[in-house]
């Protein structure tokens, strides 16, 4: 079958124009050929993006190839240029190679043509795959990928710029935290695939409900916000209360059934006197949940008494159950095995640590409903500390573990990075237990490490100059750029599960999890693939060339005990 190519040609002879097409066709190529031969002419053509190749003669009347290949730079384009010349010399060659020309071919062996021209349509989309892989990066860094909304990175930028002006010039602005009402009915009833569907429908139907120049989020799971500029409270009330009856008034089908969903909304004010970012995140998101508390589906204005009220109850709560456990030894290690992926490779044998919590009467609790409000309480560390010295101690009931060298991945809280003890508390639980440093690897996110990358930087090297290890967590969720991976002293790098649920039927996922997998190996980091549900995701990542890889599909978490 003949391959379609589209050919830009700069030549002033129509024999040999006749040549190279007919050279193109006998290998197998149906070109379409633009003949161009005065510098005018060049640049007309030059303004379609359509070509796949231009072919240039060195020598044309009045201009030369290097004419060719200054105004494809002038005009920025991503185009292969080959020159077809019967009287170029080696140095001219040369200089052509430096300016840009991808090949140089001699008329009279034109057979040379078609695999130059093969090689450099490849070439051209691996850089046109990588670039549309950092173009989505970029966007994801600032934006949800299920919702397409901006994320909360994005809305805090916002809300900066919205604080600074209510300061500057006494403007007044708005915010509204939107929290769903029965989306947790939703996902447990029909999984959470129609749990997406819902936030991305919901997504759709508050945009239609808001200005251009208002600025929506999706703050994470089932919560939005809302940044109204320009806007007194009257006027903000009004929006908030015409978003509840259009969330009240949408109707949601799932596999034969029909949901109502309903939603709370917090109004906070940002006034010249706010303080920060936090503070009004903060007030808007204590004013979401006493809505809750008066009924749901409701409207409430931040006062200051809010927060004292919600305070307490959230220390009561959290606060009063986190220490209860600490205190009582209420946790459980859990386990999730990370698998090697290059055979013949000398890799290690190794697993993630996860956190459990024993309630009263015995039954777990997840990690997500607990370890949130440690972080908020500043009980983060305690907690990591608990999993530190247990996991120590459960090595030197199972020496077995050392002798094979087996490691284990520790989760660290993005508070943890800012507590100056913990190097001391790390170095004296190592020489009592006796533990080789070197099987602990401890993980802290992406998000949490470029937060406040000194710190971070300054901690990982304390860490590592105990003999211990760290991985970057969750790499790509909030990505901007790849360069501050040069001076993060890490050892591994955890690929993030968004990208990597889908590489198998996504050709992009495919191209960023590759990307990030090649610039992970260039600054000499091993690469771990997360949220991998299936042989065939496996399969696809060890293709690639991933080190290792953990998900659901290759071992579920179990009890610490199964590892002795």
């Amino acid at each position: 079958m003949d391959k379609t190519l589209h050919v830009l040609l700069v030549e002033d002879s129509e024999d040999d124009a006749l040549l190279l097409q007919r050279q193109l066709k006998r290998s197998g190529y149906n070109p379409t050929i633009h003949r161009v031969d005065t510098t005018e002419q060049l640049d007309m053509a030059l303004q379609s993006p359509s070509w796949d190749v231009i072919i240039t003669d060195h020598n044309l009347q009045g201009f030369g190839s290097d004419t060719v290949l200054q105004r494809v730079r002038e005009a920025q384009l991503d185009i292969p240029v080959i020159i077809v010349s019967g009287t170029i010399g080696e140095d001219a060659a040369v200089s052509a190679m430096k300016a840009g020309a991808s090949d140089y071919i001699m008329k009279d062996n034109l057979a040379r043509l078609a695999p130059a021209i093969e090689r450099e349509l490849r070439e051209a989309e691996v850089r046109h795959q990588h670039r549309k892989a950092e173009e989505t990066i970029h966007h994801l860094a600032f934006h949800d990928s299920l919702t397409g909304l901006i994320n909360r990175h994005r809305f805090e930028q916002r809300l900066t710029m919205a604080l600074r002006t209510a300061k500057d010039w006494n403007t007044e602005h708005a915010l509204l935290y939107l929290d769903l009402d029965q989306f947790k009915v939703v996902n447990d009833t029909c999984g959470h695939v129609a749990g997406d569907e819902l936030l991305k429908q919901l997504a759709l139907v508050l945009q239609e409900h808001v200005r251009e120049s208002d600025t929506l989020a999706r703050l994470g799971g089932d919560e939005f916000g809302l940044l109204l500029e320009n806007c007194p409270i009257d006027q903000a009330v009004q929006v908030a209360e015409k978003l509840l009856q259009a969330i009240n008034e949408f109707r949601f089908s799932w596999g034969g059934k029909t949901f109502s969903v309903g939603g709370s909304i917090g109004l906070a004010p940002i006034t010249a006197h706010d303080v920060s970012v936090d503070d009004l995140m903060r007030n808007a998101d204590i004013a979401c949940y006493t809505a809750k508390d008066h009924g749901r589906n409701r409207l409430h204005v931040y006062r200051a008494e809010d927060a004292e009220l919600q305070r307490r109850r959230g220390e009561m709560h959290w606060v009063s159950r986190i220490q209860w456990a600490l205190e009582n030894d209420r946790f459980a290690l859990y386990r999730q095995s990370i698998v090697p992926l290059q055979k013949g490779r000398n890799q290690n044998t190794c697993c993630e640590l996860l956190i459990r919590m024993r309630d009263e009467q015995d039954q777990l609790i997840s990690p997500g409903v607990f370890l949130p409000a440690a972080e908020r309480y500043n009980l983060s560390p305690a907690v990591d500390r608990w999993v530190v010295r247990h996991l120590l101690e459960f090595l030197t009931r199972n020496r077995e573990l050392m002798k094979r060298r087996h490691g284990f991945f520790i989760n660290l809280s993005g508070v943890t990075l800012n507590d100056d003890d913990f190097y001391d508390f790390l170095r004296q639980r190592l020489r009592a237990t006796g533990v080789p440093p070197e099987m602990l690897c401890f993980e802290v996110t992406e998000t949490a490490a470029i937060g406040n990358l000194s710190r971070a930087i300054s901690f990982m090297q304390g860490v590592r100059e105990e003999g211990c290890r760290f991985a970057l967590d969750d790499f790509g969720a909030g990505l901007s750029s790849f360069s501050y991976l040069k001076a993060i002293p890490a050892d591994y790098l955890k690929i993030d599960g968004a990208f990597v649920r889908d590489i198998v039927d996504d050709p992009l996922d495919h191209a960023i999890v590759e990307s990030i997998n090649r610039v992970g190996h260039v600054v000499g980091l091993e690469t771990i693939a997360e949220f991998v549900e299936n042989e065939a995701i496996r399969d696809r990542l060890s293709e690639i060339g991933v080190d290792y890889a953990q998900g659901y599909g290759l071992h579920r978490p179990e009890p610490m005990g199964n590892c002795a």
